[in-house]
């Protein structure tokens, strides 16, 4: 179990990206962004060169996770990781495959032995890790959890949740069907009561179609697919509504009525929330046996080491998974 008294475990994701960089000025913002304490698996080297780089008056401190809070006030925690990273900002390199894919095994392991209270990640980019060699399929499978992993993005007015993820628009209707939507529903709904302490979570489910399929006229998924799957939800005591068409869903007034729309396809979730709160949204993984967030963005290769990145999203997403903590550790006290 996890000590209340743990930091958050922030892996360095691709160092090519704005990952060390982002870090590094979350660390600078801890006091005037309340930023919790964190400790970063990284190279450390690679850390103090680009602070450097970007002119960071930075204190490093290498040191293990049991020391890091008390760290965290006078300078930057850094756990080392066994592998070195190449630095080359903007330069993605397959060599820094088996560092990236260490950090997030090393802060995996940390929370689920207890050391850190939730899991924060850097942004990583795929490509390299498959040139390396390695078959990775994303920070939330990589986890060894027999677990549904469901991804949420969690901003200041609305949380969405996608049902199909990373597939071409014309295979969503070919992959989605009742079981998958009622699996991802009841995740989200245990998630937001237990983790977010939501006592009653209320489910606005999207349509596929225009119109949610207009009675079958524009398309049949809505009344085949969807609505049985609210159906059922609704027969075990879940507070699910639809199918409710997209395009009058996620204005003011009907955001009031409901705590997460589940969305059918990736851009159905990630527009308006991206649209409502592009710098300060998290993404953050439900139906796993620990916390996980990450800024929702990507490792920004284009702008890599030259001190232009925001850091508003990083640490939205460390502060969320500091709070989803310490509702979970609540509730188990309860």
């Amino acid at each position: 179990m996890k000590s209340p008294e743990a930091a958050l475990a922030l892996s360095a994701g691709d160092p090519s990206g704005v990952g060390p960089e982002i870090a590094v000025a979350a660390w600078q913002a801890r006091d005037s962004a309340g930023v919790p304490p964190f400790y970063l698996i990284a190279d450390p080297a690679l850390i103090a060169a680009r602070a450097r780089l970007l002119g960071a008056d930075v204190p490093i401190t290498e040191t293990v996770p049991a020391e890091a809070k008390r760290v965290f006030e006078r300078a930057l925690p850094v756990v080392p990781l066994a592998t070195r990273f190449v630095d080359g900002p903007g330069r993605p390199d397959p060599a820094n495959a088996a560092g990236i894919i260490e950090a997030i095994d090393r802060a995996v392991d940390d929370c689920l032995g207890g050391r850190a209270a939730a899991v924060v990640t850097c942004p990583i980019a795929k490509k390299p890790l498959y040139d390396a060699g390695f078959r990775f399929p994303g920070h939330t499978v990589h986890t060894g959890a027999q677990a549904m992993p469901v991804m949420m993005l969690a901003g200041p007015e609305l949380r969405t949740v996608p049902v199909t993820i990373h597939i071409a628009l014309r295979e969503v209707p070919r992959a989605l069907t009742t079981d998958l939507i009622v699996a991802t529903a009841r995740i989200t709904a245990a998630d937001l009561e237990h983790r977010f302490g939501i006592a009653k979570p209320r489910l606005a489910v999207a349509g596929l179609n225009p119109h949610a399929g207009e009675g079958g006229a524009m398309g049949a998924e809505d009344e085949r697919i969807i609505r049985p799957a609210v159906e059922r939800l609704r027969a075990e005591g879940i507070d699910a509504f639809g199918p409710l068409p997209a395009d009058t869903l996620f204005h003011a007034r009907a955001r009031a009525g409901y705590d997460v729309a589940l969305c059918m396809y990736h851009d159905q979730a990630l527009i308006p929330a991206k649209a409502l709160a592009f710098d300060e949204a998290v993404n953050v993984t439900l139906g796993l046996p620990f916390i996980r967030t990450s800024p929702d963005h990507g490792t920004a290769f284009d702008i890599a080491g030259k001190g232009i990145a925001r850091t508003d999203s990083l640490i939205a997403a460390l502060r969320l998974a500091r709070r989803l903590a310490d509702v979970g550790t609540k509730a188990a006290a309860a």
